[in-house]
């Protein structure tokens, strides 16, 4: 798939490349800001740093030029709300609270990064889809650390990225759009379609985030911004409407590509180009250097409205999309950026995951790191130190039978279908010489089999939660 087509990046200037004079801040920083930038169903593959030939994107590609590309990187979860569950409280999912999508509120009980930012001294702020609590629960943004909010609470909604209104804290802010909702399709958990499309929720984040950062750029901030692109619209084919919902073409309109497949890689280069713009206003502000921002995605690539991963081979040379325990589901992108103090143009390949954020988050704000988390800082890499590495990390979901995985070094183990085969033997993978988990070697590696069917059994509490409670100990 080629295309002549000239594309959006012509279009834009950011500050950094068109000799934009710094503002300088009124007083001196001590504590770093961080903002975390949480991509929504984005593929290991989408990115041009990490293979993508097809899809542009050259400011995050510049931000990895600029930054360090982390080449195992991974998820919390495979789907989003126990994924984001990871990165808010730093445990993984053998010991999260939420460990799949519709579980209840998240506990007052549970320490977020945000509240550990916040108690030191950081405002904090919200943007973009929640998914941990709605509005009167324990589990709402502002009841775990966040001064503010923009966004939407509820998941399912967030489906619908031309919603009729989005809360602002703790009340509603009307868009000028209109939504219809056919009762017996919502009475099951699923969304809406806008009818009239006027304002793009992305829109209304990009410029609440510009806010926010301008509004706190004399003190330290926490800004997470969770985007929701490129998620699709699950609920578009109820209103014979694709689900890929993108407020511009970005040059792809001009392709011999299906229709959804251009959609969707405008809404990938969309916002690529709005990263790019908050990358410069970062410079222009002055702030870029006090400034550590990450950018990833809350697992791998979906296969929802429309959308085909194998088109734009969203899931690079890995196996599996969104849902899947195999690293196409888990093993996302991941980029940081702090001019001056990241080296520019290095990559890592320190195994991370979301639960790593948490005691990073810590370590660049001087907060103490809390007891009992899986995470482990990955500050000394991103500053060319001595790394810490961990002993395993682990997964699991109450999906489609009960699914396990583990990563122990070189060695991947998964297991599916406990529920209907509990013993069924577990599946080992040397990602050193096979990423894609092409060839299972189990019976080769016997002892390591059993080594890491021990780790994934006692790697797990079982949850609090009884709807994810599941005899994988067999």
């Amino acid at each position: 798939m080629k295309t002549d087509t000239i594309f959006y990046f012509a279009l834009i200037c950011v500050t950094s490349a068109c000799g934009g004079r710094k503002e300088q801040p009124d007083k001196e920083i001590s504590k770093p800001n961080i903002i975390y930038i949480l991509a929504d169903d984005l593929g290991y593959g989408d990115l041009g740093c990490y293979g993508q030939e097809n899809i542009k994107t050259p400011f995050l590609d510049q931000m990895a030029e600029e930054g360090m590309r982390f080449t195992d990187h991974y998820a919390g979860s495979t789907v989003c709300a126990p994924s984001r569950c990871a990165l808010m409280t730093g445990r993984h999912m053998g010991h999260a609270y939420i460990r799949g999508n519709g579980a209840p509120p998240l506990p007052r009980e549970r320490v977020t990064v945000a509240e550990l930012l916040k108690d030191s001294g950081y405002k904090t702020g919200l943007i973009g889809k929640w998914g941990l609590g709605e509005k009167n629960t324990s589990g709402h943004p502002m009841n775990q650390g966040f001064d503010s909010f923009v966004g939407y609470l509820n998941q399912i909604r967030a489906h619908n990225s031309y919603p009729a209104w989005l809360w602002k804290d703790r009340d509603t802010m009307r868009l000028n759009n209109e939504v219809k909702i056919i009762p017996e399709t919502y009475a099951k958990g699923l969304g809406g379609v806008a009818t009239k499309k006027n304002t793009h929720s992305h829109d209304v984040f990009m410029r609440e985030a510009t806010s926010f950062i301008k509004a706190n750029r004399d003190t330290s901030f926490f800004l997470y911004l969770a985007l929701t692109i490129p998620h699709a619209n699950n609920e578009a084919g109820y209103f014979d409407s694709i689900g890929m919902e993108t407020p511009e073409m970005m040059g792809y309109d001009t392709t011999d590509w299906p229709r959804t497949q251009r959609a969707h890689a405008s809404m990938i280069s969309y916002m690529d180009r709005d990263i790019g713009e908050l990358l410069g206003k970062l410079e222009e502000l002055g702030i870029d250097e006090n400034t550590l921002v990450i950018f990833t995605s809350d697992n791998g690539p979906h296969k929802e409205g429309g959308a085909d991963p194998a088109f734009f081979n969203s899931w690079g040379p890995l196996r599996g999309y969104k849902r899947d325990l195999y690293e196409g589901g888990i093993r996302v992108p991941f980029i940081a950026w702090w001019p001056g103090k990241i080296k520019a143009g290095s990559t890592s390949d320190h195994i991370s995951a979301f639960w790593d954020f948490l005691p990073t988050a810590c370590d660049v704000s001087g907060a103490e790191i809390p007891a009992g988390i899986d995470g482990i800082s990955y500050l000394p890499e991103l500053l060319g130190q001595d790394q810490k590495e961990h002993e395993h990390l682990y997964w699991e979901i109450n999906i489609r039978g009960g699914r396990q995985a583990a990563r122990k070094g070189k060695w991947k183990a998964v297991r599916y279908d406990m529920a209907e085969n509990p013993d069924k033997p577990l599946e080992l993978y040397d990602l050193s010489k096979d990423i894609g988990e092409t060839e299972n070697v189990a019976e080769q590696y016997p002892e390591i089999s059993k080594e890491m069917l021990l780790l994934m059994k006692e790697a797990r509490e079982k949850p609090v939660v009884e709807k994810f409670m599941f005899d994988f100990e067999r």
